[in-house]
């Protein structure tokens, strides 16, 4: 099922080739301003156009449905679509027996036998991020107190960017990218122990995002290598504000009071320009690929926003929680 959450709650929709996608919000509280112009900036920053980006150009405007009235929200479900109009169908059509390597052809042929759409991924395309782009606008209204801010820290394991995406371009290949995402002045409090704690929901929401193949909170990983006398974050402030941040701004999955930061790994696009081998479904045979079509080289460009819209859409829905539980 494509829906996410209990007090703000999502439901997203659409095909990467249909004739749109969009997003159902129930829970947006009432009298929120909202208009065209506050999407545009985000929407902006995940449109392609960058070298290392796809050349499929929308105009990726947000149309109202419902739940919006005079420039205000109106606390009725909020229905936000995005029309799909720079389509190329045509480029997909040998596809739908020959699977890509890496991409979600096969267990999307498998688990919807073979009715699903296969043009330009269908359900399972990045395009699918624009409405939780969208999603992130409003909550970011919500905690609005937050500062969220996300940015690539290496592509194809380098720092330089310019030069990364240029080598894989000539290999004809396609590269990823690690992304960081701080959030400043969170509450103390938000989050629960086990099954709803901070980094659960999180990373809920981040693996919703096509292409992410890891997380990790603080340190990360680097813990494994440290003493617990490392480790441990010594408290300095009545506030909670620690010496050091390495749980990441969480402790028993609930927020410290320190800036919530967590790292997220973005794999390799899975459509490349080097022929691959596959298999064709049709007559069992392995056959060259040769994927054509308007693609990433590096998918990890435009993720940043996304992972800003997530992590809003997450820290809204502990905020209307810690709402209703006061």
């Amino acid at each position: 099922m494509n829906q996410f959450g209990n007090y703000f709650r999502l439901s997203i929709y659409g095909e990467s080739h249909g004739v749109a996608v969009g997003i159902i919000i129930d829970g947006v509280p009432s009298g929120i301003e909202l208009v065209e112009d506050d999407f545009l900036t985000d929407l902006s920053r995940r449109k392609s156009g960058p070298i290392g980006t796809t050349k499929r150009i929308e105009e990726d405007l947000p149309i109202f449905i419902s739940g919006v009235f005079n420039g205000r929200t109106t606390g009725a479900p909020l229905h936000i679509q995005f029309k799909n109009k720079d389509i190329r169908s045509e480029d997909y059509k040998n596809l739908k027996f020959t699977p890509r390597p890496g991409h979600a052809d096969f267990t999307a042929l498998r688990k919807y036998n073979g009715y699903n759409d296969p043009r330009g991924g269908g359900h399972f395309s990045g395009r699918l991020t624009l409405p939780l782009v969208a999603a992130g606008v409003i909550a970011k209204k919500i905690v609005k107190q937050i500062k969220i801010v996300a940015s690539i820290l290496e592509i194809g394991g380098m720092t330089d960017f310019e030069k990364a995406i240029d080598h894989a371009i000539q290999q004809n290949d396609s590269i990823g990218g690690i992304i960081e995402c701080v959030s400043s002045d969170v509450p103390i409090g938000w989050g629960e122990p086990f099954f709803n704690s901070v980094e659960s929901l999180i990373s809920h929401l981040i693996f919703s995002i096509p292409a992410i193949k890891g997380i990790e909170f603080g340190v990360g990983f680097i813990a494994a290598k440290m003493n617990g006398s490392q480790h441990n974050d010594a408290i300095e402030s009545i506030d909670g504000r620690t010496k050091t941040n390495n749980s990441g701004g969480i402790n028993g999955g609930i927020t410290n009071g320190n800036e919530l930061v967590f790292r997220v790994v973005v794999k390799p696009t899975s459509s490349i320009g080097k022929i691959q081998n596959t298999l064709n479904f049709e007559n069992s045979k392995i056959e060259a690929l040769e994927i054509i079509g308007r693609h990433d080289v590096c998918i990890a460009l435009r993720v940043p926003v996304v992972v800003e819209a997530v992590t809003a859409i997450a820290l809204a829905e502990f905020y209307l929680t810690q709402k209703v539980q006061n």
